[in-house]
């Protein structure tokens, strides 16, 4: 008996078939934007920990402005505290947050399997800036800091950092708005750019990156109890301060 002709048809489907299906590594989703640029920045990425003397969580103006790696239970005399930060230079210089790195007896830096114990080189409190020197028996990869006056509210981001201890976590969102100002007890964030992307406890001193793999914020602070509002330190107004401290 001959097949009938939707018979004949469906074989000639089936045949056509290839054997296996395509991998879809070598077609990658024309979807992921971002993965490529993660892979690429991630090694300039450490997370940070001190052991320091606790503090209060809060300063005059309460609850509203609450700096990432302010612990928020009581606890004894001594507590680890969490932060990340970024290599801006070979030589193992690493620019964080000032308060990361406050009243700390002990820093150390975390890469991976590798801890490095890290000293304090410069701090400017008010700004909430610091740099930090680890020894490196080769040259580091270091960030490429791109230009916050030329990004745009509504362009894609990316932060990445240590949140609660959780070592190279993503997060992305858009620029929400830029040049705000936000004043907290002991620092002036004059110029930071506002971002949806998701900050936790942790994110504080790590990079906002565009979708180049280009710094464009350092992450510092949130509006405590509300939800997609995060603030990153526009790099801009950082590069004068620390050009002493990136390659020439």
């Amino acid at each position: 008996m001959k097949p009938t002709k939707k018979k004949r048809l469906a074989l000639d489907l089936l045949r056509a078939q290839p054997a296996e299906r395509p991998d879809p590594a070598d077609r990658p989703h024309p979807a992921n934007i971002f993965v490529d640029v993660i892979e690429r920045v991630k090694p300039i990425i450490v997370a940070i920990e001190t052991d320091r003397e606790r503090q209060l969580p809060f300063g005059p103006f309460g609850p509203f402005f609450l700096p990432f790696f302010l612990p928020e239970d009581d606890g004894p005399p001594l507590g680890r505290s969490f932060g990340s930060g970024f290599i801006i230079h070979p030589r193992g210089y690493i620019l964080t947050n000032q308060h990361i790195i406050d009243r700390a007896g002990e820093i150390r830096v975390r890469q991976g399997a590798f801890v490095r114990p890290a000293r304090l080189v410069w701090q400017d409190v008010r700004r909430d800036l610091a740099v930090l020197k680890v020894s490196a028996p080769r040259p580091l990869p270091a960030a490429v800091l791109g230009s916050s006056d030329a990004a745009r509210v509504g362009e894609w981001v990316i932060a990445i950092g240590n949140p609660l201890g959780l070592e190279n976590t993503v997060t992305v969102g858009v620029i929400s708005a830029k040049h705000r100002s936000v004043r907290t007890g002991q620092h002036d964030y004059d110029d930071v750019i506002q971002t949806d992307a998701a900050i936790n406890p942790g994110n504080s001193g790590g990079p906002l990156f565009n979708l180049y793999g280009q710094v464009i914020g350092m992450n510092a602070a949130i509006v405590r109890g509300s939800q997609s509002i995060g603030f990153a330190i526009a790099i801009d107004s950082i590069k004068p301060r620390i050009a002493a401290y990136l390659p020439r």
